[in-house]
């Protein structure tokens, strides 16, 4: 597990965070690359960050949920960049995306927020 990963996800909320990532590109709004999701976190506007665990070097996501829990912004991972870049429509693997705006994802993004609390505990 990389450094920078604070909770271990099981493959369902893992699954429901892949999901969410398709309903918020199709009806709402996803950012995607470490350097622009960082933006948005600093500034507050994203609602949800979701992170590859695949990223090397670490450094370049070692900064995000320390970032994320300051702005008390809700974060997740998935195993799998390329994954994850196919998810936010990307052709390529990216690092980390942002949820601008979860479109008909809202019910889910809450879902995952629940499962993702229990988690930290």
């Amino acid at each position: 597990m990389p450094m920078y990963v604070r909770f271990e996800m099981d493959k369902e909320p893992v699954d429901k965070v892949y999901q969410l990532v398709e309903l918020a590109r199709d009806t709402g709004k996803v950012r995607k690359g470490s350097n622009e999701v960082t933006k948005l976190v600093e500034r507050g506007k994203a609602k949800f960050v979701v992170m590859s665990e695949d990223v090397t070097p670490e450094e370049i996501l070692a900064h995000m949920p320390l970032l994320c829990e300051e702005k008390g912004i809700p974060y997740a991972y998935v195993p799998n960049k390329q994954e994850l870049g196919i998810a936010s429509g990307l052709e390529k693997p990216t690092a980390a995306i942002a949820v601008m705006d979860v479109g008909k994802g809202k019910p889910m993004l809450e879902e995952i927020n629940k499962a993702i609390t229990a988690l930290k505990k």
